[in-house]
């Protein structure tokens, strides 16, 4: 068997995993990347992103420290305000129902600032998301929701910047590597045996870290963990998510914890392929919900869709919509909040109808009961709330009175042709339940005890999020752990030298 050997060894080729080998080397370890991807479809789940990072700051200083080419006349029309570190926390605890890891979620919160400083200085840029979270408000754009900064170019953008700064950093990236066990015994983990290319190989190490992704990718697993219903989800991401890291770390002792029953899952299209699109990205998720009505095969609401902003509401409701008959719903809207809908209803790969009246509209709406969605239809009109003003940017109050499903937030009556619908279906993103870590990202093993030379980040470390997440928060919380999982190995490695 061919045998190698680095300092360090990463399994995964996606934000954590990189921000893990980039924070590595800079602890003066060698370091080599096992991307199961080949090249050109390298990068995880985070390729497929918009690339949203959630992060606490004070104001439009702090952002200008992220986005140093600001310029003053973009800053003059436009309200950042602010998103402390105890909003952030507050929003944490808020949409995990309290159940995230205090610890682990105050460091994701009070390191978030830092870290995004830090990928800037390994050249990661930074943009407000001014098309996608913020809206104009007597001429200035004020952003709501938290959620303010998002990578150059998304996804791929970010992916490449990282990339980019490997290659600077003489990180080794290995592709078409299949990481397949931990070489481990009882003083600890020595590395991992990899399908290289199709070759066994033995690749040495002083320590290795985790950063695979969710078992999201994995069919069996998520109809055994999530459940009956879960085979039928489309998966937004990576094929290659399959869980190989959370296996390896178990079969030697390693603790799981978290909401192995939970996931991120939105409403994404219908008719999308059953694995994440490279050219199409992350556009085929519909997430402009609060502005209309979502109705199911039977013609019936059954949703709040003006729950929450959409950050708040989006992660769980794709698990809503997958429960609905035939796993489906289609999302409504009239010509009044048109300007309002994100870019990603204007794709062409899209399952649309439009139509001038709302008999024609439910008569196209395919597989639902057309009579009964428009006796929805109508019977919502007239519980709006018409007296409270609309307001997109806030929660607004304007919600609707007497139905069995309320709507809280941003009622509009759906009365104003031409008619738009979209049909969605369930798109996973990434799976909740993990790896026990300890604050220095070390993986804990059944007993409660560190298993020496194992580190873990990213999506398969189990214990921050529970049922739902603040939207943007995935990438964050790569980064924030994947930094702090790549400085413990590199240190243990250097220290074992």
């Amino acid at each position: 068997m061919e045998s190698r050997s680095f300092d360090v060894v990463v399994i995964g080729g996606g934000n954590a995993a990189l921000c893990a080998a980039l924070a590595a080397r800079e602890k003066g370890a060698s370091v080599a990347v096992l991307e199961r991807a080949p090249e050109d479809e390298r990068g995880g789940n985070s390729r497929f992103t918009a690339g949203a990072m959630r992060v606490a700051y004070r104001g439009v200083d702090d952002i200008r420290t992220l986005v140093p080419d600001l310029t003053d006349d973009e800053v003059s029309r436009t309200d950042f305000g602010t998103y402390t570190e105890e909003q952030f926390l507050d929003d944490m605890g808020r949409v995990t129902q309290y159940r995230t890891d205090p610890e682990l979620s105050e460091i994701l919160v009070r390191k978030s600032f830092e870290t995004l400083k830090w990928m800037r200085g390994k050249g990661v840029r930074f943009a407000p998301i001014w098309g996608r979270q913020a809206f104009k408000v007597d001429g200035k754009f004020k952003f709501w929701g938290g959620l303010t900064i998002e990578a150059w170019g998304g996804g791929p953008g970010l992916v490449q910047a990282l990339f980019e700064g490997a290659r600077k950093n003489d990180i080794t990236v290995l592709y078409e590597a299949r990481a397949q066990r931990l070489i481990a015994d009882d003083a600890g983990v020595h590395g991992v045996i990899v399908n290289l290319a199709g070759r066994t190989t033995e690749i040495r190490a002083k320590a290795v870290v985790l950063a695979a992704g969710g078992f999201q990718a994995n069919t069996e697993w998520r109809t055994r963990y999530l459940g009956p219903g879960w085979d039928l989800a489309k998966v937004r991401g990576t094929r290659f998510n399959t869980g190989d890291g959370l296996r390896m770390a178990l079969d030697i002792g390693a603790q799981p914890t978290g909401n192995w029953s939970g996931c991120h899952a939105v409403g994404w299209e219908r008719n999308a392929p059953p694995f994440g699109d490279l050219a199409v990205g992350d556009n085929f998720q519909k997430h402009s919900y609060p502005f209309g009505i979502m109705v199911n095969a039977t013609g019936k609401r059954f949703v709040d869709e003006g729950a929450d902003f959409r950050n708040y509401t989006y992660a769980k409701y794709g698990r809503v919509i997958l429960e609905q008959p035939g796993q489906f719903a289609w999302q409504i809207f009239d010509s009044k909040v048109f300007h309002l809908l994100r870019d990603e209803y204007r794709i062409k790969q899209v399952t649309k109808v439009r139509a001038d009246t709302l008999e024609e509209l439910c008569s196209k709406l395919d597989d639902v009961n057309a009579a009964a969605a428009i006796e929805e239809i109508k019977a919502y009109n007239a519980a709006v709330m018409k007296d409270v003003p609309f307001n997109p940017n806030v929660k607004d109050g304007r919600g609707t009175r007497g139905l069995a499903v309320k709507k809280s937030n941003w009622a509009n009556t759906i009365d104003t042709p031409p008619y738009e619908a979209y049909a969605v279906t369930c798109g996973i993103t990434f799976t909740f339940g993990g790896l026990k870590i300890t604050t220095d990202a070390q993986v804990m093993d059944t007993d409660d005890k560190p298993i020496p030379g194992l580190f873990a980040a990213g999506e398969l470390v189990g214990g921050i999020f529970y049922f739902n997440y603040p939207g943007g928060t995935g990438l964050t919380n790569g980064a924030v752990f994947g930094r702090i999982a790549g400085w413990s190995a590199g240190q243990a490695a250097v220290a074992n030298r």
